[in-house]
Order: structure tokens, then sequence, then C-alpha cells
């Protein structure tokens, strides 16, 4: 039972986070639209939440918008807080994930390969 809490009070975050970002709720310059909420892993006791952002641009646009996000945290909180009626209101941290882009790459080389293997004679 404490799984399926856990669960929804991370996909509640999730949802609630993601559309702050895409409607511009968040008014830093650093926070690109686009940013995506792929995950979010909260703690047993809901203290404390880590919200996964990925998108499609390079690593160091990326890591201005987690900068970004985590210096708009307190002002995230509060909106989770107004919303939900969590007992405590999860500290968030945001963090970078870059496992879209590794996964696209991945996919590329694959393709490259595979075109190679076709066209080699041997």
């Amino acid at each position: 039972m404490a799984t399926f809490r856990l669960e929804r009070a991370a996909n509640l975050i999730r949802q609630e986070v993601s559309q702050l970002i895409t409607q511009g709720g968040i008014k830093d310059p650093r926070v690109n639209s686009l940013v995506v909420v792929n995950r979010v892993e909260v703690s047993k006791d809901l203290d404390f939440a880590r919200v996964y952002v990925s998108g499609y641009f390079d690593d160091q646009e990326l890591d201005l918008c987690v900068e970004g996000l985590n210096s708009a945290s307190g002002f995230i909180q509060s909106r989770l807080a107004k919303r939900f009626s969590f007992r405590n209101t999860p500290k968030l941290r945001f963090i970078g994930d870059r496992s879209l882009q590794q996964g696209f790459e991945i996919t590329e080389r694959l393709k490259h390969l595979d075109e190679e293997t076709r066209t080699d004679p041997d």
C-alpha cells in the first residue's frame, strides 16, 4: 500500500511540475519551456523528491535549465503545497537526465553499424 502512495505522489508532482514548465509558470530565463519531466523519485517519508528532466538540446543548455529549476524549487514547492494536501511538501531537487540523448546516440550508432555491414563485401 505504501508503494502505491509513493507512486501516486510522484505522479502528482510530475504532472504539476510539467504543467508549470510548459505553461511558463516559471519565469527564470534559464528554464526552457521544452524541458520534459521524465520521472520523479520520492523518498519514503515524502520529505524529498528527485525530479529528472531532459530535453532535445545540448548538455550546457540542460545544465542551465537544471540550475534555473533548482533556484526556482522553493516557488515550485509552494505551488505544490497549495495544490496538494501533503503533510510535508517534499523538497525538490532537479537532475538532468541524459538517458534520452544517450539512447538516441546508441540507436544512431547501431544504424551506422548496420549500414556498414550491409555494404561490406566480406
